[in-house]
């Protein structure tokens, strides 16, 4: 059970595919070929949504994918998102809620294992409303980056939430300090996320502003 809202937050740090884009349509479209060209073990159709319900690492066990060809698999999905790029939109309300936190003083960031180029594109005007960007994350690397864009934008740990849709974001929100906000509208089941312990479950984005606005 998620707690109730205690504190106004200075820092909103969003994940991007997923939370802010709506990508999973293209990453489904992606994921047999994804599959074939790094010889890992494919998954039959009734077991793919299956998936959703595991945690990065139990994803990559199922795959086999190794250490080693990681990098390999991650930046080949950046060139071809970067490509796919002009196929993928943005989640409606998106802009308009990035707006309201704006006005209420609320800086946002996207830290993303995708590409800064991606992200910009996708987002086009929006991106006006982006405060910090710091893309590019390692699978598993994201605490690192979430402490730095705080540090950069002169936010206390305890004054910043970093908001995703995989069991991935919320471990490293867990690691960097900070509070972890999980979207049900993303990659990962809603069961999963909940599991996980998110310091929040959004169910929409209306939720999510009323709980980022709360005061102490």
């Amino acid at each position: 059970m998620t707690r109730p809202p205690t504190t106004r937050y200075r820092l909103a740090i969003f994940d991007f595919d997923g939370t802010l884009a709506d990508s999973l349509p293209w990453f489904r479209s992606s994921f047999d070929d994804m599959v074939a060209r790094f010889n890992l073990k494919p998954v039959p159709a009734e077991e793919i949504e299956g998936m959703r319900g595991m945690s990065a690492r139990e994803i990559m066990a199922r795959l086999n994918v190794s250490t080693w060809q990681l990098p390999a698999i991650v930046n080949d999905m950046r060139k071809r998102k970067l490509a796919a790029a002009s196929e993928i939109s943005l989640f409606k309300g998106i802009p308009a809620m990035l707006t309201d936190l704006q006005r209420r003083g609320i800086m946002t960031a996207i830290v993303s294992s995708d590409s800064e180029a991606s992200v910009r594109q996708v987002l086009g005007p929006t991106t006006r409303l982006i405060t910090c960007f710091d893309c590019g994350a390692a699978l598993f690397g994201k605490h690192w980056k979430f402490r730095r864009v705080a540090r950069r934008l002169g936010a206390k740990p305890s004054e910043t939430i970093c908001i995703g849709d995989e069991i991935r974001d919320i471990e490293a929100a867990k690691a960097a300090g900070m509070d972890s906000g999980a979207v049900t509208w993303g990659y990962a089941l809603p069961s999963a996320l909940q599991a996980a312990g998110p310091t929040y479950l959004f169910d929409s984005l209306n939720e999510m502003i009323e709980r980022l606005a709360a005061m102490k």
